[in-house]
Parts: structure tokens; C-alpha cells; sequence
């Protein structure tokens, strides 16, 4: 957290440096917007070729100035920025409007790292460069160059992009969205969203936090904000495709692509993520308009059977249900209903129900356990559509529930959504949007609880011991681990691996007891994928036809070791590895393996650190969540038994940071429901 945002974010006066009178320039624009839209705060120009400007006297610099000032804009040339901020005497905060830093090569990398520098010996706080700016709707403060001033609310909006603030500013209206804070964070130099984030934490007027980011830096850092963070928190993030997945050492590093890993960042963090635009508006709308999501319960009323059908489509394979209404409240329905109309949910009331068919309905529906009800109209022939849209204006101020309309239509329902609109209550266009968007803030509340004694408890478990066989290998400028040695550290893990046999290179197997059938395979750093080298011979029935193909494997392979292992009877194959991410660190993967692993993909990701009971809410949540539940009356995994195996091989991960990637594939169940890696790969 930076020191004195408070003054950055709530300045009782401003200095603009690069003040201009040239209509349409930045510098013109930032100044209109502060002198012109309400803000009561004193305002400074500071321009070193006038000695008035816009009818207000001109500074030539901020050392001028003789009050300290709370908040300098910068909107001069890059090239000038930091001379300028270096000689400052009067300001502890600034917001560096002027692009030309690290977004245009070298020149600017340079430029913004001694901008940095400046920032850290002056202990001053900076937000961009290269950015829009902010708005504070409550204060009547804009201070960037997007026009207009957007309807003071309950919304935070945090963007990496400008352009995209400008968009949402036009459409806000229209979306009923109501911004408390809008922040332009540009390049993060200095201020990010994590800083932004735990700073809206504890702003009152916000209620929801929204961000557009096109990178996070520091993963861990905005996972751990993130989750001590109360209010929802909804992010639509930029960069969905990899355009190259170069090839990697192992399956695990093709499988846990960015996005995947952002995916399992963002539940863990227990953000919603947007899928994209449209998505990001859609949530918006739902969370800052309505009450708290309590359970996944959903009950549709609709005057239009098709839609009605459409909507219960949305619902299929979603984590929210429709509820199933009990006997007594269908006697209740039929009371008043037409005898044509269906009592059960979604419940019809007909093409030709007025306001009271609809209000009855929502009478009886208020004793229902049921969070959302939504309320589906079309406007027919004798469709009072200002009535009805006044009644779920008056009655979701009454209802204890979140009574969400889908007025559909165009200018035959435009009287019922300005009634809506009056009365600050956004209506949705299309109930499988909707639908969706509630899917997501439900799955998002059941993901992402770590309470405090767990985190406590993370840090007491991982430690950071590092291993000898890991020490050895490095030592030697080795990249990676030989099976023996990556078989040895996972048993000193408690993570359980299959008995193996080393053969040196140029021994013989005469002297191994070993029960047949056995497998062979070659035990090289550089020769990682064994199957497609040849280097693995699986079913060797005796010692003669084992001393045969070892023969043959040194061949192949000169001076190269060999692993001989009983072949296990097992269910079902598994992967289990590790990949380090560059924001986000250590991802665990787990899920279907073998030779197929990356054709199907049935994988899942762990951030770590996690504790026993987070695992284990992953396990039941993930792709493979069929092995561990009973079929046919019979469990091929036992969970318990998965779960340690997960929790050790995340405690080996977090003890030795100079493995890069970990492969163990595969990783089987055996007949009893046990586990046992048979490959293992370790990259340092």
C-alpha cells in the first residue's frame, strides 16, 4: 500500500501541468474538465508560456505555487516529465497523463525506469504514465481527458485501458451503471491494481470493483488482496488465446496455458471473470443493482411461453437450478391462475396477464427459499407494460429477494424500462445472458474462501528445505533429474511411486530380483518423452527375454541408465505435474493421463499454496471428479488417499523453487483405489 493515496484520491486542490487554451488537446480537455463539471477544489495551471490562462492566472512550474499541492497532472512531452516531477518541491502525488514510456520501446523503458527511480528517492506516489486518468463522480472531479461526467454510484472501475473507460462512460447510461470511482492505471509503473483494489476496499460508496486488465505482474500478490476483500470483484481480462504454444519438455507445460491458469488464479482469488464485453456489462448490472446472492435457487415468471422455454434451456449444466416448488405453493398459484397456465417453474401467467396476475404471483413467491426471480415480459396486444414495469419497480424495493426483470422488445416495451430506469432498476435484454451471468457470481462465491487460520496454517507447513538430489544435479549444471533420482525425491515427499530398478549404463540385469512381467524403459535427461523415442518396452515376460531387450535399449541408447519396473494392474492413468508461471508461480495439474492427455485435456489446476480442504473442493468441482464418486457401486480413487498425494507433491513444489516443471505421467490408480507415479520427470 502506498503512502498518502487518501490526498491522490480525494485532492482538496490540483495543478495541471501543461494547462492549454489549444481546443481539443489533452492539456485543454483535463482543464475543461476540472474547471467546467463541479469540482470545488482550488485548481492551478501551470504553463511556462502564459501568464494567464482561461481567465485564471498561470504558474511557469509547481515550485511557483507557494501551498503544498495534493494532486500534479502532467500532460508536457515525455521527454520533459521527469525533470519536472525531480525539481518538485510542492507535490507528493501525481497522475502522468503523457505517453512515450516503456509502451514505446527502449527509449521509453529507459525513460520510465529512471521515472521509477525518481519515485522511490522522492517517496512520492505516481498512477500511469500513459494513462487516461480518473473520475470521482461524488466530488464532480474529472480529472482526465474522457468528457462528461458519469452518474455518481457504487461502481469502481479500474482499466488498463483508456479507450475502454470512454466506451463504458458512453454506455453507462444506457447499462444503468453508476461509477464511484473510475481509475486509467496505464502502464503501472508504480500504482496497480492490487494498490487500486485494497484502496477501494475500504471506500464506502463502493460497493463493486470491476477491472479491465490486459497483464497482472505480481499473481500472488492480487490473489492475496483479492481474497481478503469482501465486496465482489469482476474482471474481464484480456488475452484469452496463446497465438504460440511453443513446444515444451513436458505435457504439463503445453497443458497449463495462460488462460487456463488465469482461470484457476481468478477462483482461487474468488473474482468473477468475464468472458468478455457484453459479459463484463451484464455482471456489472446485476451485482451493483441487486441484493446479496444468498443460494442458487431461481424462479422464472413469465407471459410468454417461449421464452419461458428458452430461459429454462440457459439453465442446463449450471451451478444455479430452477426450484422445485412444493404442492402447497401450486395449490396457491391455481387459486388465481388461469386453469391454461402452468403452476410449475418457469410459472406461465399467460399472454394476457396484467399487473395483479403478476403481483399475486410475486406474493405467493416471497415465502419460496428461492434468491432470484425473474420476471419475463413481452409486450402483446393487451400487455399493460407501464403498469407491470411500475409493479417490480414497487415491489423489489418491498421484496426481500432480487426480482430481476427481462423486459424483451423494442419500442413497445421502451414505457416499462424508463419506469425501471427512473426508479434505478436495470432491466436485461435476453435471459440467457442473464442466466449465465448469475451462473458465474454463483460459482465465484463458492470458490476462493481461504480463512485465516488456513492461511496461517499454509505458512507453518511450507517450508524451505531444499534437497540434496536437487543440489547435486544443479551443482553439476544438470537440467534435469534421471527417474532414480526424481523416484527418490518423491518418496521423500510421501508421494507414492511405483519399485524400480536402476541398470547403470553397460550393466546387466543377472543380479536383479524382480517379479515378471516387467517394463524397460530408458532413464535420460535427455530423453524426455520415451514412448516416442522408443525408449520404453512394456509386457517382458521373463529374465531371458529382459537381458535380450536390455541389450538392445544400450544399443540405442550408449551410455545411458535403464529403469526396469513390475508392470501394475491399475484402473485408470493420471497425470500429476507442476508448471511455474511468471505472474501466478507455482500451478500444480492434475487430471486424466496417459498417452492421451493432451488430445482430451480433462485437466485441472491448483494455485498454490493450498490447504487439504481446498483440494478437495477442487477434486469434487474438477474434470476427473467421476473416478472419486460411486458408480455402479464401485469408487475407482480413493479421495483421502488423492488428496495426500496432492497436499505432498504441493509441499515438494514449494520446498525446492529451482524445479521448473514436473511431469508424472502417469500417475495410476491401481486396482484398490491406491495411486503410484510410474514416469516421472523433474526440469530443473
Amino acid at each position: 500500500m502506498k503512502k498518502n493515496l487518501e490526498k491522490l484520491f480525494n485532492p482538496q486542490n490540483i495543478a495541471i501541468v501543461g494547462a492549454s487554451e489549444k481546443e481539443g488537446s489533452v492539456g485543454n480537455t483535463i482543464t475543461r474538465n476540472l474547471l467546467d463539471l463541479g469540482y470545488q477544489g482550488e485548481i492551478f495551471l501551470i504553463n511556462p508560456k502564459h501568464d494567464e490562462l482561461l481567465g485564471k492566472k498561470c504558474y511557469k512550474e509547481l515550485n511557483e505555487i507557494e501551498t503544498e499541492i495534493d494532486l500534479a497532472i502532467m500532460v508536457i512531452p515525455a521527454a520533459f516529465v521527469n525533470d519536472a516531477i525531480k525539481k518538485s518541491e510542492r507535490a507528493k502525488n501525481f497522475i502522468v497523463i503523457s505517453a512515450g514510456f516503456s509502451e514505446i520501446g527502449d527509449e521509453g523503458k529507459k525513460r520510465e525506469e529512471e521515472l521509477k527511480k525518481v519515485a522511490e528517492e522522492k517517496e512520492i506516489n505516481i498512477l500511469g504514465p500513459n494513462c487516461l486518468g480518473m473520475i470521482i463522480p461524488n466530488l464532480k472531479l474529472n480529472a482526465s481527458f474522457a468528457a462528461g461526467m458519469p452518474e455518481d454510484g457504487s461502481v469502481a472501475l479500474i482499466s488498463q485501458s483508456g479507450a475502454l473507460i470512454v466506451a463504458m462512460l458512453d454506455m453507462a447510461k444506457k447499462e444503468q451503471i453508476k461509477f464511484s470511482q473510475i481509475f486509467s492505471v496505464g502502464n503501472k509503473m508504480q500504482i496497480d491494481e492490487v494498490d487500486l483494489m485494497e484502496y477501494l476496499a475500504s471506500d464506502e460508496k463502493t460497493k463493486v470493483i470491476a477491472l479491465y486488465l490486459e497483464g497482472i505482474k505480481d499473481g500472488q500478490k492480487f490473489i492475496q488482496a483479492a481474497q481478503k476483500i469482501s465486496k465482489p470483484i469482476i474482471v474481464l481480462k484480456a488475452g484469452r488465446s496463446e497465438k504460440s504454444q511453443k513446444a515444451i519438455a513436458s505435457h504439463t507445460g503445453s497443458l497449463a496455458g495462460s488462460d487456463e491458469i488465469i482461470n484457476a488464479a481468478f477462483e482461487k482469488a474468488g473474482v468473477i471473470r468475464a468472458e468478455n464485453l457484453e459479459d463484463f456489462f451484464i455482471l456489472i448490472k446485476i451485482v451493483s443493482n441487486y441484493k446479496k446472492f444468498i443460494n442458487n435457487e431461481c424462479v422464472i415468471v413469465t407471459n410468454a411461453g417461449g421464452p419461458g422455454v428458452l430461459a429454462t434451456d440457459a439453465f442446463k449444466d449450471k451451478n444455479i437450478k430452477l426450484k422445485d416448488f412444493s404442492n402447497e405453493t401450486k395449490a396457491k398459484l391455481r387459486e388465481f391462475l388461469p386453469a391454461e397456465s402452468s403452476v410449475e417453474n418457469p410459472i406461465d401467467v399467460l399472454g394476457d396477464a396484467d399487473e395483479e396476475r403478476y403481483q399475486k404471483t410475486l406474493e405467493v413467491l416471497e415465502s419460496e427459499d428461492a434468491e432470484n426471480i425473474i420476471c419475463i415480459m413481452t409486450a402483446q396486444g393487451q400487455t399493460p407494460v407501464g403498469k407491470i414495469g411500475q409493479l417490480i419497480a414497487d415491489w423489489s424495493v418491498k421484496s426481500a429477494k432480487n426480482i430481476i426483470p427481462v423486459f424483451i422488445g423494442g419500442e413497445k416495451i421502451e414505457e416499462a424500462v424508463e419506469i425501471l430506469k427512473k426508479n434505478n432498476i436495470a432491466n436485461f435484454e435476453f435471459p440467457k445472458e442473464l442466466i449465465d451471468a448469475l451462473d458465474e457470481i454463483s460459482v465465484c462465491q463458492s470458490a476462493g474462501e481461504i480463512a485465516e487460520e488456513k492461511k496461517s496454517f499454509l505458512k507453518k507447513i511450507f517450508g524451505g528445505k531444499k534437497n540434496e538430489i536437487i543440489k547435486k544435479a544443479i551443482e553439476k549444471n544438470r537440467k534435469a533429474l534421471l527417474f532414480g533420482e526424481a523416484g527418490e525425491l518423491m518418496k521423500s515427499y510421501s508421494v507414492p511411486v511405483v519399485d524400480f530398478k536402476n541398470i547403470v549404463a553397460n550393466e546387466s540385469a543377472e543380479k536383479l530380483a524382480i517379479d515378471f512381467p516387467v517394463v524397460l524403459k530408458v532413464d535420460s535427461e535427455n530423453v524426455l518423452h520415451k514412448t516416442d523415442k522408443g525408449g520404453l518396452i512394456l509386457g517382458i515376460k521373463n529374465q531371458e527375454e529382459l537381458e535380450e531387450k536390455i541389450i538392445e535399449m544400450q544399443k540405442e541408447f550408449p551410455g545411458e541408465n535403464l529403469i526396469v519396473q513390475p508392470m501394475v494392474k491399475f484402473e485408470t492413468e493420471l497425470i500429476l505435474g507442476l508448471k511455474r508461471d511468471g505472474s501466478f508461480g507455482p500451478v500444480v495439474v492434475f487430471g486424466l493421463g496417459g498417452i492421451y492427455t493432451e488430445v482430451f485435456k480433462m485437466v485441472d489446476f491448483l494455485i498454490l499454496p493450498v490447504s487439504r480442504e481446498e483440494i478437495k473442493n477442487k477434486i469434487m468441482k474438477s474434470k476427473i471428479n467421476f473416478l472419486f464418486k460411486e458408480t455402479r457401486g464401485k469408487v475407482i480413487g480413493d479421495i483421502d488417499e488423492f488428496i495426500e498425494v496432492l497436499f505432498n507433491f504441493s509441499r515438494l513444489v514449494m520446498d525446492n523453487e529451482e524445479i521448473k516443471e514436473i511431469d508424472i505421467n502417469p500417475l495410476l490408480i491401481t486396482k484398490d483405489g491406491g495411486f503410484e507415479a510410474v514416469d516421472v520427470k523433474i526440469i530443473l
